[in-house]
């Protein structure tokens, strides 16, 4: 039987972070990923760019059932300690837009550094390599990997969430938590698209392609961002965002100018184009091929000067509280996370060791901790495997 002092389970970035911190102190680490190479989800991310963190990364910008957890990790491993760790492999990167950062060329470039990290501390990295079984024993853990066994002090299940089944996503952390009998907060797909059903759908597919700057609310909650008409429902960045905070029959309304006077606009355009078309003066600040799907469903086809001030107003309105209900969600298949996980209340904030099980941490996107898009889901990776690998 294999001995080390630390094994981690999965090599993403939340894994990797954690076994290079812990190979800095010096303990001898293993990690292990039933994937063919390390971190296969941070070379998809970004569209192969890798969204690696967000300049304005706080507490605010995360879903938890509690959002007081985070503030412990985030403050120990800022945005600002990646980026140094990311110039001191001279990566190029910009700032694309709010704060998220991106390498310039290739997410092959955030992976170089992780294992270039890796090596110089001595962290070995066993690919292809699935468990079969965790037992906890007087000394440690016992891993069955195959044909093999292995024994570590600590374990850390870094194994991710249930977004992007192809590439191998699993609910393996989550078995490993209800088998330590620890508490579970319900999953379900975020940062996905919306799909549609019924005229709703037939609108969406008719402008497919067809994107606009919106201000996507459910509840409460807000984002002002793209969104992009999908054949199968709604995307985009709004979009996305938005579904992290959406329950099933709850509504969502779109503001498709947001942040103008419609209706003083509406009315100043009737006194300058009397003889225009209510689409043409529309479609001086809407895509076209939207206005001619709305056109049919929500006003009808008048030259201004024939549009009242009710007309107007009407227009205004729908435009500005677009109301819907999403017939569901595209699921794991696209969703860019998992919302819910190991139940914060079963970790220490500090170390994300289980209270009731010593040895045993659960890092990353495995536990119920979920961001915003944008860098921020990455953001916690590094900070909570950070400070998982300062005592393990």
């Amino acid at each position: 039987m294999q001995r080390f002092d630390v094994i981690v389970i999965g090599a993403g970035a939340a894994g990797l972070m954690c076994a290079i911190e812990a190979g800095k102190r010096g303990r001898r680490v293993l990690v292990l990923d039933h994937a063919e190479r390390i971190g296969k989800k941070i070379l998809l991310s970004g569209g192969g760019r890798c969204n690696f963190t967000n300049i304005n990364a706080s507490p605010a910008n995360y879903l938890s059932r509690n959002p007081h957890f985070v503030k412990s990790a985030l403050a120990r491993y800022r945005p600002s300690d990646f980026i140094a760790l990311v110039e001191k492999y001279r990566v190029p990167y910009h700032e694309k837009k709010l704060g998220q950062l991106f390498c310039d060329h290739s997410s092959k470039d955030i992976v170089g550094v992780l294992q270039a990290e890796c090596d110089a501390v001595g962290v070995r990295i066993a690919t292809a390599r699935r468990v079969r079984d965790v037992e906890r024993r007087d000394d440690g853990f016992r891993i069955a990997t195959g044909d093999e066994e292995l024994l570590a002090q600590s374990l850390v299940v870094a194994s991710g969430g249930l977004s992007f089944p192809k590439m191998g996503a699993s609910g393996f952390g989550y078995e490993l938590a209800r088998r330590f009998e620890l508490r579970l907060v319900e999953t379900q797909p975020a940062l996905v698209p919306f799909t549609l059903d019924g005229e709703l759908l037939e609108l969406a597919a008719g402008l497919a392609g067809v994107s606009v700057e919106v201000d996507a609310a459910c509840g409460r909650q807000s984002f002002r961002e793209s969104l992009l008409f999908t054949h199968r429902g709604l995307s985009g960045p709004a979009i996305l965002q938005i579904s992290s905070y959406w329950k099933p029959g709850a509504a969502i309304e779109i503001d498709l100018l947001p942040g103008q006077d419609v209706l003083g606009w509406l009315k100043s355009r009737r006194g300058e184009r009397p003889q225009a078309q209510l689409k043409t003066v529309l479609a001086e600040r809407l895509p076209s091929r939207l206005i001619e799907q709305l056109q049919e469903r929500w006003f009808p086809a008048r030259p201004m000067q024939h549009c009242g001030d009710k007309l107007l107003q009407e227009v205004a309105e729908r435009l500005r509280c677009w109301r819907f209900t999403p017939a569901g969600t595209e699921g794991y298949r696209t969703a860019e996370v998992t919302l819910g996980g190991v139940d914060t209340k079963e970790l220490s904030s500090q170390t994300l060791e289980a209270k009731r099980v010593p040895g045993l941490y659960f890092i990353g996107e495995v536990v119920d901790v979920t961001g915003w898009l944008g860098g921020y889901n990455f953001q916690w990776a590094w900070a909570s495997g950070f400070c998982a690998g300062q005592v393990v």
